[in-house]
């Protein structure tokens, strides 16, 4: 079960939204962490921590919420990357290597994708991607995608990490965009995108990606800050 008032739940002391803006802040090439949020005890926190914080209203969803709060900011932002408030593992890294690709692409709208672990092909909460010669991704799914014919696990099998950059000006159009048929049949935000004919970069990752939506997320989340391992013992 979800628990309600995530983002200010305690991390090794501190409220968990503060250690997604901590690591966001020490990637190459961004220049300002900014909370978006509805909450007003969420918006201290992050102030508290030396974000800028954007107060928004009802969003329908995480993309909707962003594209407000970039309109908000001042200057105007080239590229936004959005990152979501229950990534308190973020790996600096992984936003800078986005970050790089889309300036060095060219491309609207970007995001990263990591090596599939044992079991994960048919998991439906696991999102598979697969790309073009190019890089870019021709379709996600919670299905497992490619299917090997010959049986097996193919090698072109990546799992999504549902972390996102957008230059300002195609977030707002994406934001425009109505829902389409293959996003509400997935419950996959990007595939509106793909539905329109628009290019996704999807950039390789070794981030595994831990979001916090229960209490037993948080607890395994303090068990990697605390021995960099996770539970199975297995380096992070």
């Amino acid at each position: 079960m979800r628990f309600p008032g995530k983002p200010l739940a305690d991390l090794a002391g501190k409220p968990l939204i503060c250690h997604v803006a901590e690591r966001a802040r020490r990637a190459r090439g961004v220049d300002v962490v900014a909370v978006a949020t509805d909450d007003d005890r969420i918006a201290a926190a992050a102030r508290g921590c030396g974000a800028t914080a954007i107060l928004t209203g009802p969003a329908s969803t995480g993309t909707d919420r962003v594209a407000e709060a970039a309109r908000k900011l001042s200057p105007k932002a080239d590229l936004v990357v959005n990152l979501q408030g229950d990534e308190p593992l973020i790996a600096p890294d992984a936003i800078t290597a986005l970050v790089e690709a889309m300036e060095e692409s060219g491309a609207a709208m970007g995001t990263l994708a990591r090596p599939l672990d044992e079991g994960e092909l048919e998991r439906p909460h696991v999102v598979k991607v697969v790309c073009d010669r190019r890089g870019d991704a021709l379709y996600f799914s919670r299905a497992g995608i490619p299917h090997r014919r010959e049986g097996g696990v193919s090698a072109l099998a990546r799992a999504h990490v549902g972390i996102y950059a957008f230059t300002s000006g195609f977030l707002e159009t994406f934001a425009a965009l109505p829902q389409g048929a293959l996003e509400r049949e997935e419950s996959l935000e990007q595939l509106r995108a793909l539905e329109n004919g628009f290019r996704i970069r999807v950039v390789d990752t070794t981030y595994r990606g831990l979001g916090v939506d229960t209490p037993e997320d948080l607890a395994r989340a303090r068990t990697i800050l605390a021995t960099g391992r996770d539970e199975g013992g297995h380096p992070w």
